[in-house]
């Protein structure tokens, strides 16, 4: 329904560019008759525009506007100017909601990117490709995103590929250094925390010819932005009213009265203003045939019309305040003996530190199920809803209505306190050479080593609420957000609460390691030739993976060391020992009823061993001899070959241009799982290896069909490969349930054919507008298939609940290449600058993108044997987003507004049960910077992200299958930022 409003400024800035693609050459020769000073935003535009123009792939590209200076404070958020590209902000920032990955899709694929620095293969330690989350803005000359690469380009991306520029010795004339101080400050959170950019570069030309040139940058990067949120229940929750006046109530509370003599039932019965809740069980619970339907046997018709659905009754309290550390170094050098030869040598550093403090506050009702002044809305809760009808038919309604709001009386509490530290490092270091032999000829030598680590731990301490306590719990599940409050004794007092126990669940670390040795050449031939131009290469590299999982699961809190008694009798007060503290006061501002201020295990003293140290009896381990789950451990050694053969070609007067080409890989792959013997149980190596060869051709060609307008045409085949994970070959047994869960390293890699046509005009060198279609079509989607089969590494099932096999079989979960998919869609761009316009408008500028994508990612929720495919779309990927830009500059001043919508999406990906799934409701972010140049070597930079406070929420369902009812709502504040910058001597 809002999506029609948007209609209008969607295409503004589209319409206007497609405009004067129709005002003929005349325009375009008077804007070029007209001298402009190019600078900043315009240079950066002119750049980038360069770069779309003349290269021959699909490619979109951002160049910084100045030394230190991306067009946002965040690389994904930046990325989002361009067509096709689409992020994800989590705690305010661009970054990725499970802390993987960049956040970024690219053309309707999340998860299939591939990322390079200057060309070079970059990865974050257990993963094929960079988190951008972590990239360092003040680090970056340009991004390049490549839609369609062509032959020449490294293998991994159907979705696109993304290269970070970082500055080299060659940016620069001569003496040049800059210096950035500034800062970040949330409104939230009400913190401040400093950023800082250092560079300086120089070259001396050398007696006899040639020329040496340095540069060295470092910068250092904190930010402290907050994500309050109400996380709440999924799925259909099925309740059952009958009120206290009934005969039934005063059954039930006889029998309460009779087990829990604390919590007497008897207290309400006869008033007409309690309800009692019970649950209705389902007739199964998992996605298979009756999943979520209510089994209603034995009700009476005035019975199952109290029946009602509760999805996102739960909404709790949870704060997270997200600490972001980023350092960065680029160092490099060059000798250039003369024109023909040159050495260079580079390295670039990060470091990118994810870290949170959380606390939460969670109201439980399973002591008590009654509800004082119940209210209900009407609600269908159909069988597509629960279920995606699998059983096909009617799409009949379960229920017909829903919770909606009511007080939760004899409710208890438990508070949770928690910390992460989340420490990225990736470094990779270069060296090679260029050399020029004949004027036709030349050739390049390239030679890194990258190592990435990365650990995740992440611990927490719960408190519950003292036996005899109890509050009200207030509950109104509608608006955004939906309503919470709390009646009963203090929530801040430490004396209401006891130590329950500590987890550190999550406590992971992986260790890559890798490099490449890379060959390229280019030969130009003679006039005669077909082709004008050869491109060849060859390139061996390798990735080394391991993981090690150190997580364990609760230890009692308690004066004995064991589980804490249901009358508290060994449970120590958590008034006792000085480790609490209270939750922030302005939860969600107040928008959500509760501010707050609830007492928790203060974050900082989980770190280190101070929990063991404080609660002996607990059996924590120390953090350095923390027993490893062996099963998990894991090791992934994979080595690859490729050779390419590009080449160009021009005909018609060079007014048709392209190359052709072919790119040949082949990937050997070893890996090693921790598999236990199914006799004896010891648990030792299992290793798999696994080989094969892809061939990936490519054409582009451009056609001018008049000055400065083209026509470009590309294809390419593109591959990703599986995740490092799931190539695992594991083992993981149920025996309850006689299941198992095999990691498949036999997976292929996803292969698509890609196809890109595309108009362009070029009205000057920073005007332009553009339109183009793409269709990506896609072969072996990685699928989660069951099957009954016998298994040499586990033994047989044979128990009393049937798993659906044959006795002795077990039901195997195993992904494998399974469906074909596509992505297709539409983009259009534009940019425009006034340059010829009167007065002070010829200051200004716009420019603008919109994208519609489609896309099929299908699912086999049935068997290997009897398939049942459903189409859903890819996560993460919104139909329709668009992004506009109003610019100006002039000598002193310059200043950009942005603004980028997106329509909903899939969260996480395809649930069978859509009331169980996630999406994202629709969102528009407005974003801005104002820069002023006090002097001709100092600026002043302002940011503001998040202007108008708009946040990434959740609501229940999937896309096809929404209810508009939100399941978790947040609230991230705004950032602002300042700078100073220094720059001395040019590029």
């Amino acid at each position: 329904m809002n999506q029609n409003r948007n209609i209008g400024p969607k295409m503004s800035v589209v319409a206007l560019a497609l405009a004067q693609a129709f005002a003929g050459n005349a325009f375009a020769q008077q804007a070029d008759a007209n001298t402009v000073i190019v600078k900043g935003i315009r240079a950066s535009a002119q750049s980038s525009l360069a770069i779309k123009r003349d290269t021959m792939e699909v490619v979109d590209s951002i160049t910084a506007d100045d030394i230190g200076k991306l067009p946002d404070p965040n690389v994904t958020e930046t990325m989002t100017r361009i067509p096709g590209v689409q992020g994800y902000r989590y705690g305010g920032e661009g970054a990725s909601p499970v802390g993987t990955g960049s956040g970024v899709t690219i053309r309707g694929l999340s998860g299939q990117t591939a990322s390079e620095v200057n060309g070079r293969a970059y990865f974050t330690a257990g993963s094929r490709e960079f988190n951008l989350e972590g990239a360092i803005p003040g680090m970056v000359a340009g991004i390049d995103v490549y839609k369609n690469p062509s032959a020449e380009h490294i293998e991994g991306a159907i979705g696109g590929l993304v290269n970070i520029r970082t500055r080299n010795p060659s940016d620069f004339k001569g003496l040049t250094g800059a210096l950035n101080i500034g800062g970040r400050y949330n409104d939230l959170d009400k913190s401040s925390k400093p950023e800082l950019f250092g560079m300086i570069a120089n070259r001396w030309n050398l007696r006899g010819g040639g020329r040496i040139g340095v540069m060295a940058a470092a910068v250092f990067q904190q930010s402290t932005g907050r994500s309050d949120n109400n996380p709440a229940n999924g799925g259909a929750n099925y309740k059952r009213a009958f009120g206290a006046d009934s005969a039934e109530y005063a059954t039930a509370a006889a029998a309460n009265t009779a087990n829990d003599p604390k919590l007497p039932m008897s207290q309400y019965v006869g008033r007409s203003d309690i309800s009692y809740l019970t649950s209705v069980p389902t007739l199964a619970t998992s996605s298979t045939v009756g999943a979520y339907t209510p089994n209603l046997a034995g009700l009476s018709a005035a019975q199952i019309s109290n029946v009602m659905a509760a999805p996102a009754a739960t909404n709790n309290v949870f704060e997270e305040t997200i600490m972001r550390t980023r350092r960065g170094l680029n160092l490099a050098a060059d000798w250039r003996v003369d024109n023909t030869l040159r050495f260079y040598v580079d390295g670039n550093y990060t470091y990118y530190l994810y870290h949170q403090n959380y606390r939460g506050l969670n109201s439980s009702d399973n002591v008590s199920g009654n509800v004082q002044n119940l209210q209900t809305a009407p609600f269908n809760m159909t069988e597509q809803l629960a279920n995606g009808n699998i059983n096909g038919g009617s799409n009949d309604v379960l229920a017909n209505k829903r919770f909606l709001s009511g007080s939760f009386v004899n409710s208890t509490m438990t508070t949770t306190g928690g910390d992460e530290h989340r420490p990225y490092t990736t470094w990779i270091a270069a060296t090679g050479a260029e050399w020029s032999p004949t004027p036709a000829l030349h050739l390049k030598a390239d030679v890194n080593f990258i190592k990435a680590d990365q650990t995740q731990d992440n611990r927490s301490v719960n408190l519950v609420s003292n036996p005899g306590l109890y509050w009200t719990t207030n509950r109104v599940v509608d608006g955004a957000p939906h309503q919470l409050t709390f009646t009963g004794p203090s929530l801040s007092d430490p004396s209401n609460f006891m130590y329950q126990s500590y987890s550190n669940g999550t406590h992971q670390s992986y260790h890559d390691t890798g490099g490449a040795v890379a060959l390229d050449g280019t030969y130009s031939l003679d006039d005669g030739w077909f082709f004008s131009r050869l491109k060849f290469g060859t390139r061996a590299a390798r990735q080394s993976s391991s993981y090690n999982n150190f997580g364990f699961n609760g230890r009692p809190l308690t004066s004995d060391g064991l589980g804490l008694a249901a009358n508290g009798s060994n449970g120590i007060s958590a008034a006792t020992g000085g480790h609490t503290e209270s939750a922030p006061t302005n939860f969600m501002d107040g928008l959500a009823g509760y501010s707050g201020g609830y007492v928790v295990y203060a974050p900082d003293q989980l770190l280190g061993n101070q929990v063991s140290a404080a609660f002996p009896k607990a059996g924590i381990l120390p953090e350095d001899a923390l027993t490893e789950q062996l099963l998990s451990r894991r090791y992934t050694n994979e080595k690859t070959k490729a050779v390419y053969l590009v080449g160009d070609f021009a005909l018609l007067d060079d007014r048709l241009k392209g190359n052709v080409g072919v790119r040949v890989v082949r990937t050997n792959g070893e890996f090693v799982a921790q598999v236990a013997d199914p006799i004896t149980g010891v648990i030792g190596p299992y290793r798999r290896t696994t080989a094969y060869t892809n061939a990936l051709p490519s054409f582009n060609v451009t056609y001018d069909l008049a000055k400065d307008f083209l026509a470009r045409f590309g294809y390419g085949r593109g591959m990703t490969r599986p995740g490092l994970d799931q190539l695992n070959p594991s083992l993981t047994v149920n025996t309850t349930q006689g299941t198992l869960q095999v990691g498949n390293p036999d997976l292929h890699p996803l292969t698509a054919n890609s196809f890109d046509f595309s108009l362009e005009r070029y009205f000057t060198k920073t005007n332009y507008v553009a339109a183009a279609v793409f269709d990506k079509e896609i072969n072996g989607f990685f699928n989660d298939v069951q099957n009954c089969e016998t298994v040499s590494l586990a033994t047989g099932y044979t128990g009393a609940v049937s798993n659906g096999c044959p006795s002795g079989q077990l039901l195997v979960s195993k992904t494998l290449n399974s469906e074909k998919g596509y992505a297709r869609g539409v983009e259009m761009s534009g940019q425009y600058f006034f340059d010829t316009a009167p007065g002070i408008l010829k200051n200004f500028g716009v420019s603008g993108s919109y994208t519609y994508v489609k896309t099929d990612n299908p699912f086999n929720v049935g068997t290997k044997a009897n398939p049942n495919i459903i189409s859903t779309p890819q996560p993460f990927a919104s139909k329709n987003s668009y992004s506009v830009s109003a610019l100006y500059e002039d000598n002193k001043v310059s200043a950009r507004l942005v603004y980028t919508w997106r329509s909903p999406s899939v969260l996480f990906g395809f649930s069978p049960n859509p009331v169980d799934g996630r999406y994202i409701d629709a969102y528009g972010i407005l974003d801005g910077s104002f820069n002023y140049q006090l002097t001709d070597n100092m600026a002043l930079s302002l940011t503001a992200s998040n202007i108008t406070n708009k946040t990434l929420n959740r609501n229940v369902g999937g896309l096809g299958n929404e209810t508009s009812l939100e399941r978790q709502h947040y609230e991230n504040g705004r950032f602002f930022g300042f700078s100073l910058r220094y720059k001395f001597g040019n590029m």
